[in-house]
């Protein structure tokens, strides 16, 4: 079998140490204990650089660190003692200088990386040839028998001295003795002459250009390969031929490298062409074209779905569809030492309640009656398509643990010729991934059914929310939004009761019952000690009270006009809507509408916490941790009750976030934040938001079980839940947006034959109070062939899972040590992949696996999040709110927040329906003529050119020039031509894709808005620090190669 590697040349090899913004730290060697994320020992091929300082081994036996015990309601949580995900750090690490200046480098470590002459990649950049994707010849000594693999593909690598590249034009190109030899210089430790045009390394100095690519104007006698126009630029990101645009100089923000390009004389520098490096546009285009509007079905086991962003149709034919369960691989290892040995994580991503399109088949609903469902005597499992029948239908054994159970008589059904059930097809069950089994009693509390559920809705009428008008907004939106709470597919009404608190240092609650002609207030001032004052007229049924709440909803606002109230209470009003959740037995959703820090003298008071100055410190991880006490016997309440917490906060200053957001996102229940809110600018985006959020579709009270087939287990869990032991996911509530993220670990070895399976219960109220279980069942192919594990990764799951994983790690480690971790893995996976399943190839060439050729640009994107940058320009709350709007989101939403759409708008086509194919995101995609719309799931950004034709303005806008446009402005005015209806109908379809209202942000290029805009161009060099995706991609390449050596 011929496994092609996607192969890169030279310039991805030596990046200078203390790449692009991140700390010197970032590539020190992590601890021995740590080298994996399965917690093995090290692999053989750890070779460390001569010179370099070892860290501290993590304890004396070299057996991985000890877990850290879990805290009460960490989002994740561990079986048995398998070692801790991220390690304590190196104590070698240096520590981080102030934000902004020079990193000081200790001496041992610029000796160690200081490149050889031979080695530098200024020589080896002018040797290469970068080119069309080609294949080589590339044997895997792997797998005789696979069958043929999807094709990587490669770049041609440099050639050795005196061969001239091949040429695919067939003609010969100049002869290129010029160039330097490929020969490997001492190795990477040893003290080499400093890299070349560069002064010695000396410590204490600040290291010298990021991301290595100071060019001499070396050679220029290699041909160009077809299709790619060289690209001449100035010291970092300077002219571009064809535009005007000077990008950011190096050092011009903050993390900008110091000692970078831009400070260096000489003449202008080459740079590497960026279309010669994996395209995350090409591969979404191209899964598009592949697979795109076609039919998925099923049925065969570990196969690989479309990507997230291809339209597609799923034909349940006995796997879930992948809407409900996506995988990081669909083929796992065989055994727990290939498992450790390609780092390649094993998880899934199961969204439970996704939302299936209008042209799917909804869920069957299967009703056993008084017997319940049939389920295994020994593992508990539901029954499934993979169970199999024997001794004439009497008997089936369970292909998760293999026990043999009886059928229960009301059951039984003969089987065919082929050994099947006749029924087979008549059965949901036994055809199909997922399906619902109607609940009996011995599944409900107390063992009586549920109650329908109640939403609570709680505003803050403090000064702050009365002055901008959000008190008379939601009291306005709720008149005829109640109309539209979510029901039952056919039931006329829904049957979901409503009640209203509103409160400041005190709680007011409304009798609002339809025999009243005026609604009832009912203060409670003693917060320290909350009960609900009535039980009858509080939680209501709207269809009968609409008159007195309407009523009410006209009163709230005039009765609070002359308050000066401006201090707030928090936890006493959660408690306040589990005791009234209580009281009427029932589960239930609070809204929560509040402003600001809750500083009254009550239970759970806050302070401010906010310090900046822990950025980049070992103690920066207090910042993320809630305050604990009475919020983490709340989280335990609102669980036990069925009671999830949706928090709306419109701050004008610090709330700790990493508090008031806890209870929310350890409930299923989602965080919304509006900063300096004002009607005028946010009041659309926030009652989009409030619509969604109530009308969609939602389980509450629910408990989750993951069962696997013998030889592998659960033992991680990431999302909006709540964890009282290792097995049971408890939620107090899931919606079609939340997604959990489940990590497996060996406990045994896996069989080719059997492959491996995932059944995912989920038990919940629906929102009629009907008690259901809600099964998904997948079935993976087991391999013990890593060509065929790297064959079947996804990368959009990969990254959902490093995401969620590194983001609950900084509760308990510097952000730094998450950061080299990431890096480590990422090497660690591509380096296993180059060693085992790629031919023998020169070490300049960077191979990567076609299914993760661009899972470096998200690593690298991920660096760069607001969580993980490590910058203190960046506010405490929204390094918070990213943190924790992260931790639920399924697959579709990691991806398009990592890799955000850049859609040019000034040459659609008005005719067609389509969305403009999407470019590469980076700021040299965008040209001062064009006008561009970024798509990242929570901002819209249209970004409109210096030099944008005013006809076209004109005609989106409705102003004569750019210069007219007020920055204000969120929407675009409805006007009746062409260019304006496209615009409005792709703004349209994209908002619909997205589960959360997005505000649009317009930037004119040079506008001070602008620097909000290029943070999200990811293919870039961060505004707050972290590489360019080719500085990256470089520094990745180097880490590989250190593996290998």
């Amino acid at each position: 079998m011929s496994q092609q590697g996607y192969v890169a040349t030279p310039p991805y090899s030596q990046a200078q140490p203390g790449i692009g913004g991140y700390p010197t730290g970032f590539g020190a060697s992590p601890p021995q204990a740590h080298y994996g994320h399965y917690g093995a020992p090290p692999q053989p091929y750890t070779a460390q650089a001569a010179g370099v300082l070892k860290p501290a081994a993590s304890s004396p036996s070299g057996m991985p660190p000890p877990p850290v015990s879990s805290q009460y309601g960490s989002p994740i949580q561990q079986n048995g003692a398998h070692s801790q995900k991220f390690p304590p750090p190196a104590v070698s690490a240096p520590a981080m200088p102030p934000y902004g200046q020079p990193l000081q480098r200790p001496a041992y470590q610029s000796m160690a990386q200081a490149t050889p002459p031979t080695q530098q990649m200024t020589n080896q950049m002018s040797a290469m040839s970068i080119g069309g994707y080609g294949q080589g010849p590339l044997q895997s000594p792997q797998s005789p028998t696979s069958s043929a693999a999807p094709q990587p593909y490669q770049m041609p690598s440099a050639p050795a001295m005196g061969h001239p590249p091949m040429s695919p034009t067939g003609h010969q190109p100049p002869s290129m003795s010029a160039c330097p030899p490929m020969t490997a210089g001492p190795p990477m430790g040893a003290t080499g002459a400093p890299p070349m045009g560069m002064p010695n390394s000396q410590p204490g100095l600040p290291p010298m250009g990021g991301g290595g690519f100071q060019q001499p104007g070396g050679p220029q006698g290699f041909p160009q390969q077809p299709g790619y126009i060289p690209v001449i630029a100035g010291p970092y990101g300077g002219q571009m031929p064809g535009s005007q645009m000077a990008g950011p100089q190096a050092g011009a923000f903050a993390g900008g490298f110091p000692g970078g390009a831009a400070h260096m004389a000489g003449p202008p520098q080459k740079k590497l062409d960026p279309d010669s490096i994996p395209s995350t546009t090409q591969v979404i285009e191209d899964d598009q074209a592949k697979r795109g509007g076609q039919l998925y079905t099923t049925n065969l086991r570990g196969q690989v779905p479309p990507l997230v962003t291809t339209s597609f149709t799923v034909q349940d034919q006995g796997n879930a569809s992948p809407r409900f369960m996506r995988c990081t691989t669909y083929s796992f290892p065989c055994s727990s030492d290939l498992a450790k040995q390609c780092q390649v994580p094993l998880a899934t991503i199961i969204k439970p309640f996704a939302t299936v399109p209008k042209n799917e088949t909804p869920l069957y609903v299967v009703n056993h009656g008084e017997a319940g469902p049939i389920r295994c005597n020994r593992c508990k499992a539901y029954m499934c398509p993979f169970m199999l029948f024997i001794d004439g239908g009497r008997r089936y054994q369970c292909s998760f643990c293999n026990c043999v159970n009886e059928v229960p008589v009301q059951y039984f059904q003969h089987l065919d010729h082929m050994g099947r059930r006749v029924d087979l097809y008549e059965r949901p069950e036994l055809s199909l991934g997922s399906y619902e089994f109607t609940a009996t009693l011995d599944y409900c509390k107390n063992n009586k059914p549920p109650n329908p559920p109640a939403y609570i809705f709680m505003i803050d009428v403090s000064y702050n929310n009365i002055k901008s008008g959000l008190v008379k907004l939601i009291c306005e939106e709720l008149k005829t939004l109640l109309d539209r709470l979510p029901k039952e597919e056919g039931a006329e009404s829904s049957s979901i009761k409503v009640g209203f608190v509103t409160y400041n240092k005190i709680l007011h609650f409304y009798n609002v019952k339809s025999a009243l002609a005026q609604p009832q207030m009912m203060v409670v001032s003693d917060v320290a000690e909350m009960f609900v004052p009535l039980l009858d007229g509080f939680l209501v049924n709207f269809q009968e009270s609409r008159a007195v709440i309407n009523n009410l909803l006209d009163q709230i606002p005039d009765m609070f006009a002359d308050t000066n109230e401006s201090e707030t209470v928090f936890a006493p009003v959660i408690q306040a809507g589990v005791e009234a959740l209580k009281a009427a037995e029932c589960s239930g959703k609070l809204f929560i509408f509040h402003s600001s820090l809750p500083t009254a003298e009550a239970p759970g008071k806050l302070k401010n916490r906010d310090d900046r100055k822990l950025v980049n410190t070992e103690k920066e991880k207090i910042l993320f941790q809630p305050q604990r006490g009475v919020y983490e016997q709340l989280t335990k309440d609102c669980v036990a009750q069925g009671c999830c917490v949706d928090l709306f906060v419109f701050p004008n200053q610090y709330v700790d976030m990493a508090t008031m957001g806890d209870i929310p996102t350890h409930t299923g229940g989602s965080v919304y934040k509006y900063s300096n809110f004002q009607v005028q600018i946010d009041g659309e985006h926030f009652l989009t938001d409030l619509r969604r959020d109530v009308e969609k579709s939602i389980g509450f009270d629910a408990i989750m079980r993951v069962r696997t087939s013998t030889g592998f287990r659960a033992t991680d869990f990431f999302g909006a839940i709540y964890m009282n032991n290792t097995t049971d996911v408890e939620m107090a509530a899931v919606d079609c947006d939340k997604a959990v993220t489940v990590e497996f670990k060996h406990d045994d070895a896996l069989n080719e034959e059997a492959g491996a399976l995932i059944q995912c219960a989920l038990l919940y109220t629906s929102i009629s109070g009907q008690r259901r279980l809600r099964v998904h069942n997948l079935s993976l192919n087991c391999s013990s062939q890593l060509s065929e594990l790297y064959k079947s990764c996804e990368t959009d799951a990969l990254i959902n899972f490093f995401a969620k994983s590194a983001y609950h790690a900084i509760l308990n480690q510097p952000v730094k040590t998450v950061r080299e971790i990431l890096v480590k893995q990422t090497a660690h996976m591509l380096a296993c992949y180059r060693k085992h399943c790629a031919s023998p190839s020169a070490a300049s060439q960077l191979i990567l696996p076609d299914a993760m050729k661009v899972f470096p640009v998200y690593m690298n994107s991920l660096m760069k999040t607001p969580v993980l940058v490590g910058s203190a320009e960046l506010s405490t709350d929204e390094r918070n709110f990213h943190r924790l709007s992260v931790m639920s989101t399924g697959v579709e939403e990691s991806q398009i927040l990592l890799y955000p759409r850049l859609i040019p708008l000034h040459s659609m086509d008005v005719v067609n329906e389509a969305v403009p194919a999407a470019v590469r995101c980076s700021e040299e995609r965008l040209s001062e003529t064009g006008v561009f719309l970024l798509d990242n799931g929570q901002n819209l950004f249209l970004w409109l050119g210096q030099a944008c034709p005013p006809d076209l303005i004109q005609s989106l806008f409705n102003v004569p020039s750019l210069a007219h446009l007020s920055p204000d402005m969120t929407s675009l005015p409805e006007l009746d031509n062409a260019q304006s209806k496209k615009l409005r109908s792709i703004i349209c379809a994209i908002s619909q894709q997205r589960p959360h209202s997005m505000k649009m942000v317009i930037v004119k290029q040079k506008d001070k808005p602008e620097m909000l805009f290029r943070q999200h161009l990811v293919e870039d060099k961060g505004l707050h620090g972290g590489a360019s995706y080719i500085d990256f991609l470089c520094y990745v390449h180097r880490e590989i190669r250190q593996l290998l050596t």
